[in-house]
């Protein structure tokens, strides 16, 4: 289904990144990245300012893309910018044109590394088998209304299954610099990827796409020899992530109402020195 920012319903579309970020629904809609920032340690205030303004190309996201486009084959057109660095002149004048034309510059080490990682992540057996295209689609637009509030939200999945798999299976493929588990659970926690999944689930069922969904994050390091975990999330954390998404969406609801988009706090709060801190000048009589 394709869709333009006037006629929006409920659904799944193949819409352009950038149109998925400038947010195609009339009125507003919540991501699950946007909704992670009306949450502390971020606040409403952040988050009004956060979506009201067109954010800057981020350099530190710009090889990312390159290595979804590559594993995933669809994204943001690149520009191979035939340098070691960007420190000259004719680097930096590449770089920036490809910002203002709307495509991610990339250097050509740079290229060659996101192939050698799509390479590693073929012959892994299972992120292959999950990411098969014959079986799914890269990229793909979910649109939902929230059945408690009337709030819409909105979901972009790096892979949504479409019928030919024996199970639903949506996959969301990161980059990383360590895929060991231990250092995998740290990640999902503080960039919450357990509300990520909890909220595309959300929408799969809303949709009415499959009654019992799974999901499954393909960790992938940056280098060699790009080694792959793939993993699922417990029970508990997921209800854990639903939590957070559902105190979100109540939040936005309520300041969309009101007009209200409050900082960190309306009080006076009293502070105290942090738990963790030393006490080196004691009270004495």
């Amino acid at each position: 289904m394709t869709a333009t920012a006037s006629d929006v319903i409920p659904g799944v579309y193949d819409i352009s990144e950038e149109l998925y970020h400038s947010d195609p629904v009339p009125g507003g809609s919540l991501s699950s990245s946007s909704a992670r920032k009306l949450l502390p340690p971020s606040c409403p205030a952040l988050f009004r300012w956060y979506i009201s303004r067109p954010q800057p190309p981020r350099k530190e996201f710009d090889f990312g893309h390159a290595a979804h486009l590559m594993v995933l084959g669809t994204g943001p057109e690149l520009v191979v910018v035939e340098a070691k660095d960007w420190r000259t002149k004719a680097a930096k004048e590449q770089r920036d044109a490809a910002y203002q034309s709307g495509k991610v510059p990339i250097l050509v080490g740079e290229h060659r590394q996101a192939k050698a990682m799509a390479a590693a992540l073929r012959a892994h057996p299972i992120a292959s088998a999950v990411l098969n295209p014959e079986i799914g689609d890269p990229e793909q637009t979910l649109i939902w209304q929230d059945s408690q509030t009337g709030v819409w939200r909105r979901a972009r999945l790096d892979w949504l299954p479409n019928g030919g798999a024996d199970r639903f299976i949506v996959a969301d493929y990161k980059t990383t610099r360590s895929a060991n588990p231990a250092a995998i659970q740290r990640s999902v926690y503080s960039y919450g990827y357990h509300a990520q999944q909890a909220w595309y689930l959300d929408g799969v069922e809303a949709l009415g796409l499959a009654a019992d969904p799974a999901m499954v994050f393909i960790f992938q390091e940056k280098m060699p020899p790009y080694l792959v975990t793939v993993v699922q999330l417990d029970s508990a954390a997921v209800r854990a992530g639903r939590a957070m998404n559902r105190q979100a969406i109540d939040i936005y609801r309520q300041c969309v109402e009101t007009g209200r988009w409050p900082g960190y706090t309306d009080d006076i709060p009293l502070i105290s020195l942090p738990a963790w801190a030393d006490y080196p000048f004691e009270e004495t009589s």
